[in-house]
């Protein structure tokens, strides 16, 4: 339906409102633009040939600019009939899509639905209110009879009220004049059960519900107003054409350095219905240049400044918004308004250049190695492509702070003044990070570093230069550390003593065979531990467990069990077989347990009396020293 169209049937509308004594102001859309019976956009009446019988009703939406209604002409004799597109609907604004038993429509008051369809049997229409006039079929044996008052009406095909031949009816209903819900339904025959004349509005005694409009009756119309509800913007991270009625918001954080970000509408009224074209505005902050479409979809240039103006309807536009200084992070809001109300607010960022390269989660490396073990990081679900082993995680952020993608690994590199004998080389995963959001483990990428046959620590630095601006930055220098497998091993609790309820934390040192902290590459193996009175919280047997980057690992425990605990001193035996297998020794730290409250013993008793009986006594010489010098 054009706008012309839509503005004589506003025209008409609001002159039938006058002459009926409804004193109202009607809006500039009268129907909905995507929602006629599923001819989307069109404005235009179905053409019915094939469509199902009994199950299939219509309502009349063709731009109407009479102002009288208009029944869908039949041919007679025609067993099926192409209803022709003149049936003609007065005061209709919105109707949903559907043809079925759930269809709904919006209308004025007193206005009147042209509806038709396909039939094969007897049919009867009822409505809750309002009146039927004007039946049509394409069969001259049929008859039409009218309740009195006429909110009923029946469609008879005498001798064939079961399996006629796809027929075409239509009928008019007019709406009433007071404003509400209000319901039309046709029901149709079974094999069974003939529709009747019904005695009320509720339906026939028989026959098969086929289809139902519930009808909301207005006294003015809410079309022609931006509605919120009715409308849509979503962030998208291209221009591909998506429906906007459904579409989300995109998931992606932060885009890559100098990747745009979309910011699509679709602007209607109360009815589902496209606005008049008014002055669409995009402006953004903190400098984000911003370019304005009217077609979603199809390829926008990159604008010329922080506002976009543009005349249109909003019905299925796009704003594109870039970086104001190419390399420099940009968060910027982005509002929209249509003819000065604002209708869309959204928040976007794009990162800068990489400016920042931080290092992570640092493992202890084998001796005369440069692999490292899965169980170190666990990658292997993180990216695609495969597992990622590593010694370490590495990332990138721009100014701003926001992460940062590299191109590849080979951007990274060792810095060349930290190479020495102990960490000469190092380098990062192919499998490099995909993800730029805060929290996601992808964020990071994982490299590895190669130690020589000296145990020892050295201050290493990793580079990254960026293929594309060719900048190089430095991280600051991390720990990387050298050393052999777990050899021997001491263990210790974090307290001498410990009260029930109280948690205990055990200390295990792994040594290397020159006296070194044990890497973080070798597993010292599994682990076998006698704690009279403490529950393990950490996992203890393990045999897959790797020391931290100190030859450490620590297990806690709640001290007591559900049986109860007795106090005392007793002994533990922390036992890692395949190390006492060949040269470590269990190790077996002890510890006390008391059960709180008085743990006065009598020792400690006569003890304070003793200590109160020598005070006393030095008080009493005190005082006869001192009577002695006064005389």
């Amino acid at each position: 339906m054009s706008k012309t169209t839509i503005r004589k049937r506003l025209a008409l509308i609001t002159s039938t409102a006058l002459v009926a004594g409804v004193l109202s102001v009607v809006s500039t859309s009268t129907a909905s633009a995507n929602l006629h019976n599923g001819v989307v956009g069109s404005g235009e009446n179905v053409v019915v040939t094939t469509k199902a019988g009994n199950t299939t009703l219509y309502v009349a939406e063709e731009g109407n600019e009479t102002g009288t209604s208009a029944l869908a002409s039949i041919a007679w004799n025609n067993t099926l009939a192409a209803i022709s597109p003149n049936a003609k609907s007065t005061r209709l604004l919105a109707k949903d899509t559907s043809t079925g038993t759930a269809q709904t429509a919006t209308m004025l008051t007193g206005g009147t639905l042209s509806l038709y369809g396909l039939v094969t049997t007897t049919v009867a229409f009822t409505a809750s209110a309002g009146t039927f006039t004007n039946t049509a079929t394409s069969s001259a044996a049929s008859g039409v009879t009218y309740s009195d008052p006429a909110t009923t009406a029946l469609i008879s095909f005498p001798l064939r009220s079961v399996d006629v031949v796809a027929t075409g009816v239509a009928i008019l209903w007019t709406a009433p004049t007071t404003a509400g819900t209000y319901t039309v339904s046709m029901y149709y025959a079974s094999n069974t059960s003939v529709p009747t004349l019904p005695a009320a509005a509720s339906g026939p005694a028989s026959g098969v519900l086929g289809a139902q409009i519930t009808v909301t009756v207005v006294a003015a119309s809410a079309g022609g107003s931006y509605s919120a509800a009715k409308s849509n913007c979503v962030t998208k991270t291209a221009v591909t054409a998506s429906s906007l009625t459904s579409l989300d918001d995109s998931t992606s954080g932060v885009l890559a350095n100098g990747s745009p970000w979309y910011v699509a509408f679709l602007l209607n009224d109360a009815y589902g219905a496209d606005l008049a074209a008014g002055s669409l505005v995009a402006s953004a902050t903190n400098g984000g240049i911003v370019a304005l479409s009217a077609t979603d979809g199809s390829a926008v240039s990159a604008g010329a400044g922080s506002t976009a103006v543009l005349a249109g309807t909003g019905s299925a536009a796009i704003v594109r918004i870039d970086q104001p200084t190419a390399g420099a992070p940009l968060t910027t809001t982005v509002t929209i308004t249509y003819n000065g109300t604002t209708v869309c607010t959204k928040t976007v960022s794009i990162a800068g250049v990489a400016a920042t390269v931080t290092v992570s989660d640092v493992a202890a490396n084998d001796l005369n190695s440069s692999s490292a073990g899965v169980d170190w990081l666990d990658e292997g679900a993180v990216v695609t492509g495969g597992n990622r082993q590593g010694h370490f995680r590495v990332i990138l952020k721009d100014s701003a702070g926001n992460n940062v993608l590299p191109a590849s690994s080979s951007e990274f590199s060792i810095d060349p003044t930290t190479v020495n004998l102990t960490v000469p080389t190092l380098s990062v995963n192919s499998l490099i990070a995909t993800s730029t959001s805060s929290t996601s483990a992808g964020r990071f990428s994982v490299g590895t570093y190669t130690c020589l046959s000296s145990a020892g620590t050295s201050s290493t630095k990793i580079r990254h230069t960026s293929s594309v601006t060719g900048v190089t930055i430095t991280s600051p220098a991390f720990t990387t550390r050298c050393a052999d497998d777990p050899y021997t091993y001491t263990a210790s609790f974090d307290k001498a003593q410990y009260t029930q309820g109280e948690v205990a934390t055990l200390t295990v040192k792994f040594l290397d065979s020159k006296g070194n902290p044990a890497n973080s590459i070798d597993t010292p193996g599994p682990v076998t531990m006698v704690v009279p009175f403490l529950t393990a919280i950490s996992s203890t047997g393990s045999a897959t467990m790797l020391p931290d980057a100190n030859g450490v690992k620590t297990y806690t425990f709640t001290v007591g069990t559900t049986g109860g605990m007795t106090a005392g001193t007793y002994t533990s035996i922390i036992d890692f077989t395949s190390l006492t297998a060949v040269a470590a020794t269990k190790a077996t730290p002890t510890y006390k347990l008391v059960t709180g409250g008085d743990t006065t013993t009598n020792a400690d008793v006569l003890k304070s009396i003793v200590a109160l009986i020598a005070s006393i006594n030095k008080q009493i010489q005190a005082l006869q020293k001192l009577i002695l010098q006064r005389r």
